[in-house]
């Protein structure tokens, strides 16, 4: 049976600690290395909802997309993080966190999301480093799809794609062919979506002046949601995990799901 340890280090050789951004805190977060684990439950965030479910389903670790925390000074109960911490480490639960190491991996979030827009010809939206074994990496993808679309057909296309409730767009009145995407927090980079000649950019969390830029430049933009878009992660992570290990009971949290409501 392997352990929190063995875990750990098989998804660092996925998407080595090494490719992470600057500000991020991902890896070992919590929890006990040389635990045995028999279950493992993976969701795109450690809520509280998230740390009951392992709970209730006797999982020893939880694998997570975003991290645990980012900088902790104390771990007490009088906080919301460490409230959480405090309630893994006496439920004997661990936590491993893969962020923007994940988000440029190959077959990570932007792989699995461009797949999921219907993308072919895959590429990076731009290269952010070398792999150990010398391959470029870059957190966003482009691609084209197979044939141009309206925005009118493509908008519901991909809200069902992406199992989202509600997105936000501007329509360029142009067709949808070229799309470059970026999983999560994104609008930073529609300027490199259009070097790229892109006529559609789909993200999330974005912010007025993106928009008004989006305009002013005539490129579509969506808006799909922070957790649409990376949540799709969760599915790489089981096929990785299962394949790797077959004896182990491999779930899904089915409690974590879209925040946002549009009235």
């Amino acid at each position: 049976m392997p352990t929190v340890k063995d875990i750990y280090l098989f998804l660092e050789q996925i998407a080595p600690k090494s490719m992470k951004m600057d500000f991020d805190n991902v890896g070992f977060l919590a929890g006990f290395s040389e635990r045995d684990v028999s279950r493992i439950l993976i969701a795109l965030d450690i809520t509280d909802d998230v740390i009951s479910e392992a709970i209730e389903k006797r999982a020893e670790l939880i694998v997570s997309h975003h991290p645990l925390f980012f900088e902790l000074k104390s771990v007490t109960d009088s906080d919301r993080t460490g409230r959480k911490v405090v309630r893994l480490l006496s439920s004997g639960v661990s936590a491993v966190c893969m962020h923007t190491n994940l988000d440029a991996a190959a077959g990570g979030v932007n792989d699995r999301l461009a797949e999921a827009v219907g993308l072919e010809n895959i590429g990076l939206l731009s290269a952010d480093g070398i792999t150990p074994g010398g391959h470029e990496y870059g957190i966003g993808r482009t691609g084209e799809l197979s044939s141009a679309t309206t925005m009118n057909e493509f908008l519901p296309f991909l809200k069902k794609a992406l199992n989202s409730n509600g997105l936000r767009y501007h329509d360029a009145g142009i067709p949808v062919r070229r799309v470059a995407v970026v999983g999560g927090s994104g609008g930073g980079e529609l300027s490199r979506a259009i070097s790229c000649k892109c006529d559609t950019f789909i993200t999330a969390d974005i912010k007025y002046d993106t928009f008004l830029a989006a305009r002013e430049e005539g490129i579509n933009l969506i808006d799909a949601d922070h957790f649409c878009t990376e949540n799709l992660v969760c599915g790489a992570l089981k096929s990785w995990l299962t394949e790797k290990y077959e004896n182990l009971h491999i779930e899904i949290s089915s409690r974590h799901g879209q925040t946002a409501r549009f009235f």
